[in-house]
């Protein structure tokens, strides 16, 4: 069945973030305590329903290491949407933000659709990012911020329902295009993950 509209979304973000978690629990309903690093890129698809539309998303999840920049900034040009994510216990991971920012200005068209997402929301006593410190980058740099967790689900179906529903009107208003092309599964590397069991 074809879908209304087809919007691409990148996840990006330092390795070990939980760009795959959020992934996975969005598109399977799954979540594993296991880490293994994205090797340049996976894929999966899900399609929702918005005001009586349907709204194909394909989401691309990219890996947070250096050694792959190449691989991974090509996937930047088409996007729709990019969910810039950090780890809200890891600094580093909030700091890091910025050089994101860089490479989504450099490599993806000015229209864009950006959202700030701090994950492992569910490890709160450990938390080394203020959301009040978060909120004020987001608003600085003009994005939207939502924190979530991966583990407890917590925001995450409001987050990819959000973004559908902003890159829909957004598309409807001419402020963007829903013209994704059709996609290649095996365009670049990518490593299936291993370890999700879904009950």
């Amino acid at each position: 069945m074809d879908s209304d509209y087809v919007f691409k979304i990148l996840l990006i973000g330092d390795s070990g973030v939980g760009k795959s978690s959020l992934m996975l629990n969005f598109t399977d309903e799954c979540f594993t305590e296991t880490y293994i690093s994205t090797i340049g890129v996976d894929f999966k698809i899900r399609t929702l329903e918005v005001d009586g539309k349907t709204v194909r998303l394909q989401i691309w999840d990219t890996a947070g290491q250096e050694r792959f920049k190449t691989i991974t900034t090509a996937y930047y040009r088409n996007a729709n949407g990019i969910l810039i994510i950090y780890d809200i216990t890891d600094k580093d991971s909030f700091k890091n933000v910025s050089k994101w920012l860089e490479d989504i200005d450099h490599y993806s068209n000015e229209k864009v659709y950006k959202v700030l997402v701090g994950n492992k929301a569910d490890l709160h006593p450990k938390r080394a990012v203020d959301y009040a410190e978060a909120k004020n980058f987001a608003d600085t740099h003009n994005i939207s911020l939502m924190e979530t967790s991966a583990k407890t689900s917590n925001n995450v179906e409001q987050l990819f329902a959000t973004l559908a529903s902003d890159l829909k009107h957004a598309s409807e208003n001419g402020h963007i295009k829903d013209d994704t092309p059709t996609i290649t599964i095996n365009a670049g590397s990518s490593h299936k993950k291993q370890g999700c069991f879904c009950s």
